[in-house]
Order: C-alpha cells, then sequence, then structure tokens
C-alpha cells in the first residue's frame, strides 16, 4: 500500500479563498493609500510650483525694474559723454578774440539806443507841436 503523505500546507479550500481574499483586499487598500499619497503629492507639487512661479514672476518684475532704472542711468551717462565729446571738438576762441567780439557788440548796442531814443525825441517833438496848435477845452 503506497502511504499517503500528510501535506501540513493542505488547507480547506475556503480557507484559502478567505486568504486570498484578505490578501486582495489588503492590496486594494495599499493601492488606494498609495494613490491617495500620490494624489497629495501632486496637489503639493502643484501648490509649490504656483508658489515658485510666482516668486519667479517677482524676481523679473524687479529685475526689470532694475534694468529700466540702469538703462535711465545709462541714457544719462551716454549723453553726457557725447556732450563731452563734442565739447572737446569745439574751437575755443582766444581771450583777445572774446575782448574785440565783446567791444564790437557793446558799441552795436550803443549805436541803437542812441538812434532809438534820437527817433523817439523827435517823435516827441512832433506829438508836441501837433497838440500845441489845437485848443484844450
Amino acid at each position: 500500500m503506497a502511504k499517503k503523505k500528510s501535506n501540513k500546507n493542505n488547507k480547506p479550500n475556503n480557507v484559502v479563498a478567505e486568504n486570498e481574499v484578505e490578501q486582495t483586499q489588503d492590496l486594494t487598500v495599499m493601492a488606494e493609500s498609495k494613490e491617495k499619497e500620490n494624489k497629495a503629492n501632486t496637489e503639493n507639487q502643484v501648490v509649490e510650483n504656483k508658489k515658485q512661479s510666482e516668486k519667479a514672476q517677482k524676481e523679473n518684475k524687479q529685475e526689470k525694474k532694475k534694468v529700466k532704472k540702469e538703462k535711465g542711468q545709462n541714457k544719462i551717462a551716454k549723453k553726457t559723454k557725447e556732450t563731452f565729446s563734442e565739447l572737446k571738438k569745439v574751437s575755443w576762441p582766444t581771450f583777445g578774440q572774446v575782448v574785440k567780439k565783446t567791444g564790437v557788440v557793446l558799441a552795436v548796442v550803443i549805436i541803437f539806443t542812441v538812434v532809438l531814443f534820437g527817433i523817439d525825441y523827435l517823435l516827441g517833438l512832433l506829438f508836441d507841436l501837433l497838440t500845441s496848435g489845437i485848443p484844450q477845452g
């Protein structure tokens, strides 16, 4: 007669089925918890990305303001340099030339002052002559 081997691992079918159901439920619970973790991590990443993008936008605005301010300062510096370079190109008159030309200007001003004063005096005499003949009443 053949001896039957006793197998300690042989369990009734319903116990095996219950173990499989429990394992399936455990796997389902683990999968759901991992899914929740992934969802929470994704939400945290979205919030963190928003914060980083807002921070980057603020930094960009600050950099733009800084660049704009530097451009304004650069314009002033550039104009100043251009002005001085142009002033170096000017042929300045000597002191003697300045004195001579100033004398000419003063002489012309004095001549025109005398001419205008003379015209005013003559017109005043003419007006007095015209009004002295008319009786005032």
